[in-house]
Order: structure tokens, then sequence, then C-alpha cells
């Protein structure tokens, strides 16, 4: 970070606005409880806990003995199945009766959901120092694990390391920690409809984009977007545009997210059809929740901009298809505040 800092000084609070500090796996404050390089994990598989090497060991048995229960820091769950398991298949996540939801697993998943808000804060605290009187903003993405979110114990979320179950908000901890330090919380997942995922997994995107806009409302923190997967449709583009305008309930009337990155910049995007289906979308995000205008008036002006601009779309599918256009294409998001 003081490399960067140093290296485009010069930049920042002009060009450079927003910094995204990265916090683990895909830059997200989680531990890397679904690793998917190599087939270790599948989705929707309920992951794993990251809890089993020496360190994390070694302060599970702090924190046991501090608890009084010796018994309890020698090793993590021996009964929460593996990586590609489903919530049922295991003693620990059951809907009854399952270790999550008895005095140890309270223990255990208060402690090991810790161990990531702290490692989350100590990255913020240097951040601050590193950036104060930048002006840039900092922000902190936080992983949208949205199957077996309709479960009772939310068996990915708690591998993942967000303590969130049915009778608990383990996002509330997170947006208070950000809160204390002024970062953004920029979650994903914003452009998935409950309906369009396995329902057989219970899977609720919508859901969790909206206890998590709520934990930012409590804790007065500022909500940014992102979306998943890749998608160039119609129906995507609409589920972020009423997504960012955080229309939950009545009392969202004056927020609206304040971000939003758009994945991905590749080929696909400036395909003719995707294209002009993209540049409505920008100019629907750029007015807002505020200006309504039928969407013939906005799409003609789209139709005008492919016309008059034809070399934007024809100098970026050269660049992508170019030899060293992947590894630099990968790089590129677009914001649209």
């Amino acid at each position: 970070m003081r490399a960067f800092r140093d290296r485009f000084e010069n930049l920042l609070g002009d060009t450079i606005v927003e910094i995204q500090v990265g916090m683990g796996p895909a830059g997200e404050l989680r531990y890397p409880s679904y690793p998917e390089k190599d087939g270790v994990w599948k989705f929707p598989g309920i992951g794993a806990f990251q809890c089993y090497d020496k360190y994390m060991l070694s302060s599970l048995k702090s924190a046991a003995d501090e608890f009084g229960k010796f018994e309890w820091g020698h090793t993590g769950p021996t009964d929460a199945g593996e990586y590609n398991n489903w919530p049922e298949d295991t003693n620990f996540f059951r809907k009854e009766g399952g270790g999550w939801d008895c005095q140890y697993g309270e223990f255990f998943l208060t402690w090991y959901s810790q161990m990531l808000l702290d490692h989350g804060e100590r990255i913020l605290q240097s951040a601050k120092a590193i950036y104060e009187n930048k002006d840039v903003k900092i922000s902190v993405k936080i992983a949208g694990i949205h199957w077996h979110y309709g479960t009772r114990s939310h068996a990915p979320e708690l591998t993942a390391g967000y303590y969130n179950t049915c009778f608990r908000d383990g996002y509330l901890p997170i947006t208070q920690m950000l809160a204390k330090h002024g970062a953004i919380l920029n979650f994903t997942c914003i452009e998935m409809r409950d309906h369009e995922q396995p329902q057989d997994a219970q899977c609720a995107p919508e859901k969790l984009v909206r206890q998590v806009a709520l934990a930012t409302r409590e804790a007065q923190v500022t909500l940014a977007g992102e979306n998943a997967l890749p998608r160039y449709d119609e129906c995507a583009h609409e589920q972020i545009l009423q997504a960012s305008s955080l229309n939950i309930d009545s009392e969202f009337d004056d927020r609206e997210m304040c971000a939003f990155t758009y994945l991905r910049m590749n080929p696909d995007l400036f395909q003719p059809d995707n294209w002009r289906r993209f540049i409505v979308f920008v100019k629907k995000m750029s007015e807002g929740k505020d200006v309504d205008r039928c969407l013939e008036q906005v799409e003609h002006e789209a139709e005008h901009f492919v016309h008059v601009h034809p070399l934007v779309q024809e100098a970026a599918v050269a660049l992508s298809i170019s030899r060293v256009a992947p590894r630099m294409i990968s790089q590129v998001i677009v914001i649209i505040s």
C-alpha cells in the first residue's frame, strides 16, 4: 500500500478517488472456505472451516482456556463435513440439533468470526494511516454467499467467517467494524434473482442483499455493489438498477448505492446487442432513481451513441482480441457513480 501511494501520489484524490483494499480470496473479507481451484469445491457446497493450522489452533486453545472449556481448544469441529457436502449431510450444520446451535457452536463461531473481523480491522487501520489526507475513499469487498441462505444454519456463510444464522445477523458486526474506519462496503451478487438460482440449495441472493443493505443502514455505512457473474442481458441490468436504488422499504427513499462495479470488459460485452444494452444500462444508472424518463427515450439516446461513436466499440473489440489483451483486460472495471 505504501508503494502504491508513493508511485501514484500525484493521481490520488483526482484520478484515483477510491481504493478497494484486498482482504482475502478474490479481494474479499472472508476465509478461503470454498476454493474452486482443481475442483476442490463446487457450487453449492458448504465449504470448510479454515482453522486447523498451528496458528489458528493456538488461538483457539487460548480462547477455550479463557472460556473455561479446555477440551474445546484442541481442534475445530470434527463433524462439519467436507467442501462439497450440504448442511443436512453433517451433524454440525443439520437443521435440528446441529452443533452450530449449541453452546460449543456459539463459542466456536464467535471466535472464528471474530478472528476474521480482527484481521479486517488490522488491514483497515494500516490503510487509513497510509492514505491519510490523500482524499481517497477506502472500500472493502464482502462476498455474496447466497447458497443455502434459506437454511437455519447458513453453513456456507459460517465456514467463510460470517456468523450469520436464522437467529443472528452476521453482517451487522462487519458493517460496524467498517463504520469505525469510514470504509465503504462493496457487496457482490447484486445482479441475481432468487428464482434464477437452484431452489433445492435454498439460494436467496435478493434476500441476502436486503439483509446487507439493512445492516449498512443501521451502521451508517455507504454501500456499493458488484455483479458476481458476467451478465449482459436486460434482466440482470434491471435487477442491478432495482437493487442499487435501495428501494427496500419506505425508509430507503433518500439512499442509493454510491457506486457499482460492472463485470466484465471482454469481447462479449462489445457484441452489438450486448453493447447497446450496456449503454442503456449505463444511462439509467447515471440518472439514478430520481429521474423518471420513458424507456424509448433512453434507448433512442443509446442508439444515437452507438452510431455517433462506433470507434469506441471497434477499438475495444480490437483491444480484446489482441495478444496482450487478456492480462490487461482482466484488470479493467467500469465504475458507475
